[in-house]
């Protein structure tokens, strides 16, 4: 089989995730996953299997992360050649009932995790991505896939390594933030040129990002190169369920996405987290009547980078004023007409010092967001007693979620939010996080967040009585686009008594809109909404049309509204 002359001649569909396949079958992200092609051979089989019946063209080996550095990471004691020509084995052995050419692709991660990466030297990590290759090479792979490369330097090496070792084409894939850059901050074009000069059969993205942010990267790739591009995206944003994550994105709305990713110039398609059979079913559908697009380089396009949001409120809230405060994440957002807000909300991006800074410039009160998120509750501590050292007062807390750092999520909480609450209130009584008895108190209005959008309502009313019980002050909700549900919660949390502010942000354009409703979990956008910015030219203006109509219609429902005010403050919300 030629691989080459096959990504040039016809649409090649690859398959899904693995590691979520094997998660699902009750395997923690924290095993190494890869040691299952020896301890649990038919497991690994049947997700093969069921990915060859649902079409694909490539199957990966499971072999992601199956080289010495990250085997012992996991605590896994396995030889590396063992594992990955186990996982060749088991990959040849399910495509022969296929009844159709199906490659098999070499699964090759960076040497090294995101957080081994500053231990690692440059050598090392071409010692340990040529012993992996040598094995899937000896193997039988019939072409080399290097994925989810956060870093361009390690994606040049690992290509270098494998063109000298094998003599099979190679597949170099990066992985994109939603902003369009990996983690060491290169573009895509800058990618694109690195490799386009090296020997790769086709390059492309994968991970991280869903079907709607890849969408862009695709056309990205297609302005730089004329080189096949290939392209698999997460299934969506991971919802956090316990120990697990799961994701929304269905096979339809994946599927719909994938044929873009063909018109748009992509001769490779398949799926990385999230996604399933089912979604490897519904592409290979919607894909079976194109045919690559002839590439032709074009001049790149000029990319506009927007930027997002926060502020503080006891005194508001005790004499009933209803409260108009903008939102301030550090991102994207202009901050122009902040101090025409009454406060000013800053995201968990935005440091004690930026929050300072920021609110000397606005000249207005602010309210810093705090999460969880990977941080020991000795560093939170600190942290917060510095916090209000410098003279921030109000809080809001989160428990946060993983970084999109592609892979899988990893890291986890020594608290949660609700941890950070009853922290705060502790310190707010003079006892820090052992119970000991502290010099000071302090004097904190704590906030915390709930998610009227909930999948599961019970459970969000549950928690949210517990952040309520555990000393938090105020509520602030999740972005909301209609407020039926949250009416219903707030009938439920009537007896609690507690002030509520709402969450507005305005859609630009129903792309923003789709992406919400099919890939992040728990935002429920309404049909009429959907359809408004469907049939209209001007998107942001109908987005701010929907928002005012939400603002004003809040006042008669919750204390006040914390507006995401992308490219500065509309005066149409202030007056809502």
């Amino acid at each position: 089989m030629d691989f080459a002359k096959s990504v040039r001649d016809r649409v090649l569909v690859c398959d899904g995730a693995m590691g979520t396949m094997l998660h699902t079958a009750g395997n923690s992200l924290d095993r190494a996953l890869s040691e299952l092609n020896l301890s649990n051979p038919e497991l690994v089989s049947m997700v093969h299997e069921a990915y060859v019946a649902a079409g694909a063209d490539i199957l990966l080996t499971n072999t992601f992360g199956a080289n010495r550095l990250r085997l012992a990471g996991q605590g896994c004691s396995a030889a590396v050649r063992d594992v990955n020509l186990a996982g060749v084995r088991l990959a040849r052995q399910a495509r022969r009932g296929a009844g159709r050419p199906v490659f098999v692709g070499g699964s090759v991660s960076p040497a090294a995790s995101v957080g081994q990466r500053g231990s690692v030297r440059s050598g090392e990590r071409a010692e340990v991505i040529g012993e992996q290759v040598r094995a899937l090479v000896d193997g039988g792979v019939d072409l080399l896939v290097l994925e989810t490369f956060g870093y361009l330097d390690e994606l040049v090496e690992a290509v270098e390594v494998a063109a000298s070792l094998a003599d099979v084409p190679i597949l170099a894939q990066a992985t994109f933030t939603e902003a369009g850059e990996t983690l060491g901050g290169e573009t895509v074009g800058e990618v694109a040129r690195a490799l386009e000069s090296m020997p790769v059969a086709a390059l492309g993205a994968n991970c991280t990002a869903g079907p709607q942010h890849m969408l862009a990267i695709v056309e990205d790739f297609r302005r730089h190169t004329v080189l096949p591009v290939g392209v698999q995206p997460n299934a969506g944003l991971p919802r956090r369920r316990g120990t697990r994550f799961e994701y929304i994105v269905d096979g339809e709305y994946f599927g719909r996405y994938g044929r873009r990713y063909v018109e748009q110039g992509a001769s490779i398609v398949g799926g990385c987290c999230g996604t399933t059979p089912a979604h490897l079913r519904a592409l290979t559908r919607a894909l079976a009547d194109l045919r690559p697009v002839e590439p032709v380089r074009a001049q790149p396009a000029r990319r506009t980078v927007a930027v997002p949001r926060h502020g503080v409120l006891a005194r508001h809230l005790a004499e009933k004023d209803f409260v108009v405060a903008a939102e301030f994440t550090g991102e994207t957002d202009d901050v122009t007409g902040l101090h025409e807000a009454d406060l000013l909300f800053l995201g968990p991006a935005v440091s004690v010092n930026e929050a300072l800074e920021l609110a000397r410039k606005a000249g207005i009160e602010t309210v810093a967001t705090v999460a969880a998120w990977d941080r020991a509750i000795t560093t939170l501590q600190a942290d917060l007693l510095g916090a209000h050292a410098a003279g921030l007062r109000t809080l809001v807390c989160e428990t946060g979620a993983p970084p999109p750092r592609g892979e899988y999520p990893r890291g986890g909480w020594e608290v949660d939010s609700l941890g950070l609450i009853e922290l705060l209130a502790g310190l707010n009584a003079g006892r820090d996080h052992n119970g000991h008895t502290l010099a000071i108190r302090t004097s904190f209005h704590i906030g915390a967040r709930f998610n009227p959008g909930a999948h599961d309502v019970d459970a969000e009313l549950a928690r949210t009585r517990a952040k309520i019980a555990a000393g938090a002050h105020f509520l602030v909700t999740r972005p909301v686009y209609e407020l039926d549900r949250l009416t219903g919660m707030l009938a439920e949390l009537s007896e609690e008594d507690i002030p509520v502010l709402v969450t507005v942000s305005p859609l630009t354009g129903y792309a923003e809109a789709e992406y919400l409703t099919h890939e992040v979990p728990d935002v429920t956008i309404p049909r009429a909404a959907l359809a408004a910015l469907e049939n209209t030219a001007h998107g942001p203006e109908t987005g701010l049309a929907l928002a005012a109509d939400l603002v004003a219609r809040a006042r008669e429902t919750v204390q006040g509204v914390v507006i995401r005010a992308r490219g500065g403050m509309p005066r149409s919300l202030l007056r809502a």
